[in-house]
């Protein structure tokens, strides 16, 4: 069948809500998305100029569109989450979770079992979660478990086999922790008003349970009977405990799903919590890997849909940072403050704190990751055209004016490149002149780089303000240089940042990673240009001191020094090691000076 040309394919789209499919020449899926009006979605690729490279390349390889019409754009929704999944196209983002989770099932018998499992059998058994953990799983089995005798023998406990005594109770009935329903020691209707509380239980109500142990407490207490009285108070203390741990915002919020993202340039970390009556039962995050620059709004949808069909999750209402659109029949909140914020808050929080050890892991066992993240995210918040692989740093030191030194300390891919630093002496200024002596080492350190034709820095970052910025693009200007590096001033006081020719600085988040590279790189330079005034005005005044003697010149200094090390072990010397390295004549004039 001949190719019908793109033009051809987008003109009898429809316009109608659906999901859309882009193919390749070789038929391989690229990309699957969703629209309210199809014609209109899809045409935007073809007309727009995409600022992200990655779109560019995929709309060059669309060779052709399918389409599915769909009633509602909630459809439109699960329909696109259901073909990424199944399709896996190369430019969607990447949902990184396949694992199984656990799940507590009240097994279908005629008296239930309650276990672990992480396979879901449809035999008429109900099942609870999928939890995050199996370690929640424990702890909530463990609770139930503390408070309700229940069997945990697998027979088959029919009515018939009961009255033929087939069974006999085991040790668990001996020590309590099973009421002996395998011999009629306990009715199928008090097992199953177990049941009932533990189903409440594991929803996060407790309210029906505690009320009917306290009953049961009392009426024990007016009976005389402390001992079981105690047995029930005991049993009580555990759930209100557990629900104390549990309980995080107003009992009344119940059955409500909360959402938050947080992104970078590459991934989108987003924080699920379900409530129930104001209990958080279930806390999950997932990591998505961007591949079209998508917004926040974008991958929420996306992530939404995708972890209520995961969880089974079937809460009406959810709580969200921003609105967008879900399914139709869910209400959503968007929290601006009481207990509803505090616990948005704490989604979000829940998102930072995986980004964090995400982060803390990727450094450790994929470091090309971290710094490619890095690198973008600097190149985005500093706006540059490209990625500063190459950052050089310029610090000017002069203590009380003496000594005029001046350092560049050189980050390759966000790392310290120590065998590239440099030091530089000024020549041309007389005094303490910082703009001119910026201009002076700025100036040097890239007419050299270019008469050598070494690699030029994707980024220069001046420590100081509009001043300092300035006096290094005057030397930029001389070598043509302008405009071919991007660079920066970062002032001490603020940490603002300045750029060429924009008088309003430029502040980023103290906690921004960029602002982190940049601050590194500062005192880098600042510690290697004071550590090479400091050794110098230490050399000087050593060889003002030695000078100052009758018949001692640099030459002898320097020779003496070599000897003997230090003035200390120079003043300590006997007449005799010292005439063996300058003579006599200026041996005795030395240690008479210093004795």
């Amino acid at each position: 069948m001949p190719q019908v040309p793109i033009e051809i394919q987008l003109s009898t789209l429809p316009k109608s809500p659906g999901v859309y499919q882009f193919y390749d020449a070789d038929e391989k899926i690229l990309y699957v998305g969703k629209a309210k009006d199809l014609k209109k979605r899809v045409s935007s690729y073809f007309t727009k100029n995409h600022e992200y490279g990655k779109t560019r390349v995929m709309v060059k390889k669309i060779k052709r569109i399918k389409h599915i019409v769909v009633p509602t754009e909630s459809d439109a929704l699960l329909l696109e989450n259901n073909l990424i999944k199944k399709y896996r196209p190369r430019y969607n983002v990447l949902l990184k979770d396949d694992k199984s989770y656990p799940w507590i099932c009240i097994k279908n018998e005629r008296f239930p079992r309650i276990f672990p499992t992480r396979k879901l059998i449809r035999d008429g058994s109900e099942y609870y979660g999928p939890y995050t953990s199996m370690k929640t799983v424990r702890t909530l089995l463990e609770l139930i478990k503390s408070v309700y005798p229940l069997r945990t023998c697998n027979y088959d406990l029919s009515q018939e086999k009961i009255e033929n005594g087939k069974y006999k109770v085991c040790l668990e009935y001996h020590l309590g922790n099973c009421k002996g329903p395998c011999e009629d020691k306990q009715s199928a209707d008090d097992y199953h008003a177990q049941i009932a509380d533990i189903r409440e239980i594991i929803k996060g109500n407790f309210k029906s349970s505690l009320q009917y142990f306290k009953k049961e407490m009392k009426s024990l207490a007016e009976e005389m009977r402390f001992e079981e009285a105690q047995s029930i108070k005991d049993k009580v203390e555990v759930l209100e405990n557990y629900q104390v741990k549990s309980t995080i915002v107003n009992p009344k919020i119940n059955n409500v799903d909360v959402f938050s993202i947080i992104s970078d340039e590459s991934h989108a970390y987003v924080n699920f919590l379900q409530l129930s009556h104001g209990s958080i039962i279930r806390s999950h995050t997932l990591e998505i890997k961007k591949k079209l620059d998508e917004t926040n709004e974008e991958l929420l949808t996306l992530a939404i849909i995708e972890i209520r069909q995961r969880f089974n999750s079937q809460s009406k209402e959810l709580y969200l940072p921003f609105k967008v659109a879900v399914e139709e029949g869910l209400r959503i909140s968007l929290p601006k403050l009481g207990d509803k914020k505090k616990i948005l808050d704490l989604s979000e929080r829940n998102a930072r704190f995986f980004r964090q050890e995400r982060f803390k892991q990727i450094k450790i066992v994929d470091p090309d990751r971290h710094t490619n993240r890095i690198m973008a995210q600097m190149q985005k918040d500093l706006r540059l055209s490209e990625e500063p692989r190459h950052i050089e740093c310029f610090d000017n030191s002069n203590i009380q004016g003496s000594n005029p030194v001046a350092a560049c300390v050189v980050f390759k891919n966000g790392k310290p490149s120590k065998k590239e630093y440099r030091h530089y002496n000024i020549k041309t200024v007389e005094g303490p002149d910082d703009f001119a002596s910026m201009e002076e080492v700025v100036f040097r350190r890239y007419k050299r780089l270019l008469a050598e034709d070494e690699p030029l820095p994707q980024l220069i970052v001046i420590d100081g303000g509009k001043g300092q910025l300035s006096s290094a693009l005057r030397s930029l200007d001389v070598l043509g240089l302008r405009g071919k590096i991007a660079i920066i001033g970062i002032a001490k006081r603020l940490e603002e940042i300045y750029f060429p020719e924009d008088p309003v600085p430029l502040y980023l988040d103290k906690r921004s990673e960029s602002l982190k590279i940049i601050q590194q790189l500062r005192n880098e330079a600042h510690r290697f240009g004071i550590t090479f005034h400091r050794r110098k005005r230490s050399k000087a005044a050593i060889n003002s001191e030695l000078q100052s003697i009758e018949g001692v010149g640099e030459k002898t200094a320097q020779d003496l020094l070599k000897s003997f090390k230090s003035v200390k072990r120079i003043k300590e010397a006997s007449i005799e090691n010292l005439a063996k390295t300058v003579g006599m004549a200026r041996a005795k004039k030395i240690y008479e000076t210093f004795h």
